[in-house]
Parts: C-alpha cells; sequence; structure tokens
C-alpha cells in the first residue's frame, strides 16, 4: 500500500491545485469601459492606464476589457448604457452628458477656462466635485474627471480668421445644447453627430468642418479630409469616467478605493497626453498639409457670442459663471 502513496498525494496535490485556480478564475469579474477615439489617444492612453491600475489594485480580481473607436456605440449611447447598466463603465467627453446630467452644461459655455490650468483647478476643486455628486441621482457614479482639451475649428472651404468667415459653413457639433446655441450664434449651419459618423461625413462632404481639440483631429486623422484649422480654443472640453451607481455599490470599501484611484491615474497619463498633443500637434498637422491659423483674434470671437452668453448668464446665473471665472 505504501507504493500507492506518492501517487495519491501527487493526485490530491493536483486536485487541489486545479480546483484552486477554477476558484481563482470564478473570482474574477471582467467589466467593460469604452470609448469614441482610437487606442492611440489622450483617451485610449487614459482606459488602458485605467485597466492596467483596476488589475494591479484589486489584485486581479476585477479586469477591465477596453474598447476602441465606438466599437459599442458613440458616446451617447455608451453613457446610455452605463445608466442602463449594460455597460459597467465609459470614458467620454462631457458632449452628451448634458442630457443625462443637465447641472454638467455650464462647463460647456464658450471662453469660460482661461486655460488647461484653470480647467483643472475648477474641475479638480470644489466646483468640479460638487458636479460629480449630481451624477449619483440619475444611476452613475462618476469617478472623476479628466480632459479633452480646448475645442478648435477645422473645415475643408476656407480659413476662418475672424467669427464672419464661420457663417453659412455646415459644422458637425456634438450633441450638445449649449455648444449648438453658441455655433449657432456664430452663424454655423449646425450638424448634430454621434463621433464615429463624423470622418465619412467630411470625407463625403456632408459637413463642411467640425471642432474638437488637437488630440482628437491628431488621432482621428481629420487631416485627411479637413485643410484648414484654426486655433479658436472656442470651449474647454472636460472627459469624465462614469460608472453603473449599482456595480459600484456593491464594490467592498477598499475595492471602491482602488477604482477611484485607478481612475485618477488615468487622468494623469490623459492630461499628460493632451500637454504633449498640444505641444507638437501644430507642427505635425502643418507638416500633414493642413493651413494652421493660429493667429486668431479671440476678442472678436467673444464679442460675437455677447448676445448668446448673456442667455447662457440667465439660464445658468452670472455668479456661477463668475465663481469659476475667478478660480486661480
Amino acid at each position: 500500500m505504501t507504493f500507492f502513496k506518492p501517487t495519491l498525494t501527487r493526485l490530491t496535490l493536483g486536485m487541489t491545485l486545479a480546483l484552486g485556480l477554477v476558484a481563482g478564475a470564478a473570482a474574477q469579474t471582467t467589466m467593460k469601459i469604452s470609448i469614441s477615439t482610437s487606442q492611440n489617444s489622450h483617451q485610449g492612453v487614459a482606459i488602458d492606464t485605467f485597466a492596467k491600475e483596476v488589475e494591479k489594485r484589486t489584485g486581479g480580481r476585477y479586469k477591465v476589457q477596453t474598447f476602441y473607436n465606438g466599437a459599442l456605440g458613440g458616446e451617447r449611447e455608451s453613457i446610455e448604457a452605463v445608466q442602463l447598466g449594460t455597460q459597467e463603465l465609459a470614458f467620454s467627453s462631457t458632449g452628451p452628458v448634458p442630457n443625462f446630467v443637465p447641472e454638467t452644461k455650464i462647463l460647456d459655455v464658450p471662453f469660460l477656462f482661461r486655460d488647461k490650468a484653470h480647467a483643472r483647478a475648477v474641475l479638480d476643486g470644489p466646483i468640479g466635485q460638487e458636479l460629480l455628486g449630481k451624477f449619483d441621482a440619475k444611476g452613475f457614479k462618476a469617478l472623476g474627471w479628466a480632459e479633452n482639451g480646448f475645442r478648435h475649428m477645422t473645415n475643408s472651404k476656407r480659413d476662418v480668421k475672424a467669427p464672419e468667415d464661420l457663417k453659412g459653413l455646415k459644422m458637425r457639433t456634438m450633441e450638445n445644447p449649449v455648444h449648438i446655441a453658441a455655433y449657432k450664434g456664430f452663424g454655423i449651419i449646425t450638424t448634430p453627430m454621434a463621433f464615429p459618423e463624423v470622418f465619412t461625413a467630411l470625407q463625403q462632404g456632408t459637413v463642411d468642418g467640425q471642432e474638437n481639440p488637437l488630440s482628437v483631429i491628431i488621432s482621428a486623422k481629420f487631416d485627411q479630409v479637413q485643410k484648414h484649422l484654426s486655433l479658436t480654443g472656442h470651449v474647454y472640453s472636460p472627459c469624465i469616467w462614469v460608472m453603473n451607481k449599482g456595480v459600484f455599490d456593491k464594490l467592498s470599501a477598499a475595492d471602491k478605493k482602488a477604482f477611484l484611484e485607478a481612475a485618477a491615474e488615468g487622468t494623469k497619463a490623459n492630461r499628460a497626453r493632451v500637454d504633449e498633443d498640444d505641444a507638437k500637434g501644430v507642427a505635425d498637422l502643418r507638416a500633414k498639409g493642413m493651413t494652421v491659423i493660429d493667429n486668431v483674434d479671440k476678442a472678436k470671437f467673444v464679442a460675437a457670442l455677447a448676445p448668446v452668453n448673456a442667455e447662457f448668464e440667465k439660464q445658468f446665473g452670472k455668479a456661477n459663471i463668475d465663481k469659476i471665472r475667478s478660480v486661480k
């Protein structure tokens, strides 16, 4: 009988290990996160960093699958899916967000932020944190703010140096009521459209132009279908991490902390990439054949929007707008 003992021991050990592996595999929870831009973009860097950090900080118990280029739908569809619980996470510009959380509309007021440092100080400070809290009642847990960047105008028709140059241009806009109102104030023919449709619409001439930060213009290869770029910097565009609130609420306290910290790391990587794209983007796009107008008279653009801004002050409260503008 002693002859069989090692074999039985090995067999028992093997079974124990196998059961352990099965238990380990069963314990891992997979979640999905999506973006509308490419993997090689400021948004791709954000979610790749987030996925890596979640896995590391939860000891592999949570794995985040990453989807790019609108593979799970445009930004609006992805946010909707997170709200409904058919998708756990999304990383999105704030374009469609006011349709879900109206209080965020104020961030889309044109020429509200002086520069990226000002915008980041607002979003990372009390105002930004208060806005994150507004998502809870709508079925989301907002994990934090990140960045899309300052938006600039591109088109296939002409150089845009002053607001009057925009009159009559058919421009794709985000599905965002504040943006649409502002661009109509410039005399633009606004065409709201989900991001995954934009390249083809520009290519086919369905629209003359679009507006996006340099990071998006570069990663989406809009230089292939747009000749003219004007550095208008007319709107600062945040990004946001959203998670289904029911899914977040079921996490342990330690895992909640892990997801929040992973989002913070993703934001760091995201903002660093925006800074890098802003620093080298103009030279890159000129080298690819775009005409870049970098001496835009912003004061004229601001003046052209005076009637629209008066409406925004009524809608959001002048004191609220001034509070954001006064952040150092």
